[in-house]
């Protein structure tokens, strides 16, 4: 089989004439100073072009568009906060964007069904800020939150910090409302936590990156807001040790461990020398760190982390050990966390694994992996992190610090990936643990795929964008046969 990469034909004046009058002349984007923001992301791996921007402000706009691009087969790349790091919100090249960052109204909050309804347009922070005016909780947390949307996030099915308590996504959502290609609603907003009639389609959209419809909606569920949040920042000497600690916390502090994460040394070397104002909390160096933290409705959370901390202490799993003693103190752990990723810009190209294993099986998937990078590429620079508690790591790779430049060892990416994927599937893992498919994995799908999966998935496809208008090249590429 040979990709077909979509080539979308070049939009005629009257066509998008008619697409401006949908929106209205100040929410139509041509000039291309101003798309250029809408057609590159952040680390400018994926680029591409677009005649035009369409900003709707409602529902009702966004069916309007989808069935004149219907009408017209004109593809469309649905977005939101542009923070997708494999490329499903870019377009390849000529394709309508249909930015949804004007849709962040608050439709319903609802504190006795502990539901909130807001568009797909709202900024994750947003949201939780929302809640929290409520005193309720809505648990999302990522990295980009302040500029990802919730539309983003459910297309994606976003995973987070929090998924080892609250899950991902997918599990917050109990309803959507989705606009379909040819320009059907389908109303989905409901409350239920019970609802036995029928398929569950909400679970078609979530995850499917506006491949199959585009969500302009949901109906989210709030939980309480914890009383106490207490966070540790551990120094131990290995990944075996921390799958230790995280067995340790897990049988003291059962749901209210919320966090728990896995830091490699060079990743808080280069955090701590390129992030501003960040520091590492413990008084010497160790080979691996762990961000841990616990939420509770009870004021005993403190106690509970001491004791966690005590016997890992007494077993010898954990050599040094901060607690966050205030809430600036909490925020400064964090920052060092979420500064990881930014910081391996200055040390040069880095090539990035979204990956998942089981979780017992984590560090033997990074020493594997390590060796198998190694003997590929000697002086490579592995920096593993991620969400231990849920087996999501994200084993990125910086090049070598001399003899390579970064064009050179990104050219390698393929490389890199064949190896670490090897490890990954060998252990019965995932390519995608939580960034999702987009442009950047689509090739590799179908190798790694169960073959009925991918059948049945190009079926969807098939039904529900039987034109193939709907973020075309993402997830699943075109084959010809």
């Amino acid at each position: 089989m040979n990709i077909a990469y979509p080539t979308p034909a070049a939009l005629s004046p009257d066509t998008i004439a008619r697409f401006r009058a949908i929106v209205g002349e100040k929410y139509a984007v041509t000039d291309q100073a101003d798309v250029h923001q809408y057609v590159t992301e952040d680390r400018n791996l994926f680029r591409g072009t677009s005649p035009l921007v369409l900003r709707p402000g409602s529902t009702a706009e966004v069916a309007a568009i989808c069935k004149l691009a219907s009408e017209t087969r004109t593809a469309l790349v649905p977005q939101g906060g542009n923070t997708g790091l494999v490329g499903g919100q870019t377009p390849y090249g000529g394709e309508v964007v249909l930015s949804m960052r004007r849709m962040d109204r608050l439709r319903d909050l609802d504190t006795e069904s502990n539901t909130m309804t807001v568009e797909a347009g709202m900024i994750l922070q947003n949201a939780q800020a929302r809640a929290a005016e409520a005193d309720r909780l809505f648990p999302l947390s990522l990295g980009s939150e302040g500029s990802c949307t919730i539309g983003g996030n459910l297309s994606s099915n976003a995973g987070g910090t929090t998924a080892l308590a609250y899950g991902v996504a997918r599990e917050m959502a109990l309803g959507l409302e989705v606009v379909l290609a040819d320009g059907r609603i389908l109303n989905g907003l409901t409350k239920l936590k019970k609802d036995n009639t029928g398929y569950d389609l909400r679970n078609i959209f979530i995850g499917g990156e506006g491949t199959l419809g585009i969500i302009t909606a949901a109906t989210l569920k709030l939980f309480p807001k914890p009383r106490a949040v207490e966070t540790a920042f551990v120094g131990l000497k290995s990944p075996d040790d921390a799958l230790k600690l995280l067995a340790i916390a897990r049988n003291e502090a059962a749901g209210s461990l919320t966090s728990f994460e896995l830091i490699a040394n060079i990743a808080v070397d280069f955090s701590v020398r390129h992030g501003i104002g960040v520091r590492d909390p413990l008084q010497s160096k160790h080979a691996w760190y762990v961000l841990m933290e616990l939420s509770s409705m009870r004021e005993d959370a403190r106690a509970t982390l001491e004791a966690i901390l005590e016997r890992a202490f007494e077993d010898g799993i954990v050599d040094d050990a901060a607690i966050a003693e205030n809430l600036n103190q909490r925020q400064a752990f964090w920052k060092l966390r979420e500064e990881i990723s930014p910081a391996q810009k200055p040390e040069g190209g880095s090539i990035k694994h979204d990956v998942s294993v089981p979780v017992a099986a984590v560090p033997v998937f990074i020493a594997e992996a390590n060796a198998a990078v190694l003997k590929l590429m000697p002086g490579a620079r592995p920096v593993p992190f991620g969400h231990l508690g849920d087996g999501n790591i994200h084993y990125n790779v910086t090049q070598p610090k001399e003899g390579w430049t970064a064009a050179d060892f990104l050219a390698r990416w393929h490389d890199v990936n064949e190896v670490v994927f090897e490890v990954v599937l060998r252990m019965g893992g995932s390519i995608s643990a939580e960034h999702g498919i987009g442009r950047l994995k689509a090739a590799d799908l179908p190798s790694v795929k169960d073959p009925v999966a991918i059948e049945l998935m190009r079926s969807l496809k098939a039904m529900l964008d039987p034109l193939g208008i709907l973020n075309p090249g993402k997830v699943l590429l075109a084959v010809e046969r």
